[in-house]
């Protein structure tokens, strides 16, 4: 969805208030001047209220409001500045907010908890709050904004061609066409300013594999497909057993497929490795006789944004330390026969929209409670259950690999007992680890580094 679809200059103001009901009231005056039919004071209690049952402050000065509500289009996004700041009980150490991004959306709205994941990701982002907090002007605001969040809110950008490249293009193209292949699969992050490979490959079936949040424009059409995995490691195409996994669960990819992979060093923009995977025989320890990778209640997106905070606590940890912990994912009644509390359930009493998976808030208290002995039980539309969960289930039909401890077996057990998903980090190699049907498959190399 295109900035402008969501935003329009007239709703990014600098703000005269200094408390958060004061600024709500003033960002909900300029979205209702062009949009009648929303109710001011209605919205300010919805807003306020959950200002109240949990914070909206994604720290560095940046407040992310929401609400959703009846409305004639999906989104309004407004947009407020203060240099001096606004004063919110939500802070800590008496911090300051500086931006407010009231995201109004309607209540039929699909993919409302996955906006809020993209604009709250791009947000963290030190360098682009700065440079719109000391913007001359809201204007320089909007243009700044525009710019920083190239992932979501504009195309791709075609990386610059060289004659290496332009040679790796057309012979990836003629390998993937004699080898058969039903798609091409190109790793972005080979280049630092994105690339658009809808161009280059126009009569093939493209998916782009990324870590950037990336536009797929009104309806979709004339981009490749896009699969967001994060990479911890620069190897070439670190990213492709995640990348085939989460292709395989969209049905963007089936078993019979081969796909062709084209890539290099992340970050040379630089084309050096074309691959051809056959998806059967990659993942044929996996399947077992079985072509359901996914379970039949669990959503995608649930399970592509557990593996990204799986993979983000493999390598940050908590305070600066490793961490070790264990997500179940999907069939949440027959998992809660097998488990029983190590602690009091610290999600109990909390609406499901505030604990869901997706949404961007949710990401900090995970991480905060992964510290905690047991298992995260995530049901298949994203609503966390329960954190801190002994499993109890015995697996005696399976060997795991020596050097893997109580919580690989405890997730290979649960995967065997129940139709699940499980996941765990090793606190020892940091590698993250899938089992389905008792089966595992490592999704992450050992030992990784930060990202790059």
């Amino acid at each position: 969805m295109r900035l402008e679809k969501i935003v329009a200059r007239s709703r990014i103001i600098d703000l005269r208030s200094t408390d958060m009901k004061g600024a709500l009231g003033e960002l909900l005056a300029v979205s209702a001047s062009k949009f009648p039919d929303l109710k001011e004071e209605a919205l300010l209690r919805g807003l306020l209220q959950r200002e109240k049952s949990m914070t909206t402050y994604l720290g560095s000065g940046v407040s992310l409001p929401h609400v959703r509500v009846k409305m004639g289009r999906r989104y309004i996004l407004a947009i407020g500045r203060s240099r001096a700041g606004i004063c919110s009980e939500n802070t800590v150490d008496e911090e300051k907010i500086h931006l407010i991004f009231m995201l109004l959306a309607d209540e039929k709205a699909r993919d409302y908890l996955q906006m809020l994941a993209s604009i709250a990701g791009l947000l963290k982002d030190p360098d682009l709050v700065k440079a719109l907090i000391e913007a001359p002007s809201p204007e320089d605001l909007f243009d700044r904004l525009a710019a920083g969040f190239g992932g979501i809110l504009s195309k791709p950008v075609q990386a610059q061609q060289n004659r290496i490249n332009r040679l790796m293009i057309r012979e990836a193209d003629r390998v993937a066409k004699g080898a058969g292949c039903g798609a091409i699969m190109v790793f972005g992050d080979t280049f630092v300013g994105g690339i658009e490979p809808g161009a280059w490959f126009p009569k093939s079936k493209t998916i782009l594999v990324t870590r950037n949040v990336v536009d797929l424009g009104e309806d979709g059409r004339d981009v490749p497909q896009v699969i967001q995995v994060r990479s911890y490691s620069s190897r070439r195409l670190a990213q492709l057993r995640s990348a085939m996994f989460v292709a395989l669960t969209r049905g963007m990819i089936s078993f019979s497929d081969r796909v062709c992979c084209v890539g290099g060093i992340m970050g040379s923009n630089q084309f050096d490795t074309v691959v051809i995977v056959d998806v059967e025989r990659e993942f044929q320890t996996l399947l077992t006789g079985h072509t359901d990778l996914l379970p039949d209640d669990v959503k995608p997106e649930v399970l592509e944004r557990v593996i990204a905070i799986a993979t983000e606590l493999a390598v940050e940890g908590r305070e600066g330390k490793p961490v070790g912990c264990l997500f179940v994912v999907g069939d949440t009644p027959k998992v809660e026969k097998f488990i029983k509390p190590l602690v009091l359930n610290p999600f109990y009493g909390y609406k499901e929209e505030d604990r869901n998976i997706l949404s961007p808030f949710m990401d900090e208290t995970v991480k905060e409670f992964s510290s905690i002995d047991g298992a995260f039980v995530i049901c298949g539309d994203g609503v966390v259950s329960a954190a801190g969960s002994l499993i109890q289930a015995a697996d005696t039909d399976h060997t795991l690999p020596s050097g893997l401890g109580s919580r690989h077996a405890a997730a290979a057990a649960i995967s065997v007992a129940t139709e699940c998903i499980s996941i765990v980090v090793s606190s020892s190699t940091g590698q993250v680890t899938l089992f389905r049907r008792g089966v595992m498959l490592p999704l992450t190399e050992k030992k990784m580094g930060a990202a790059g």
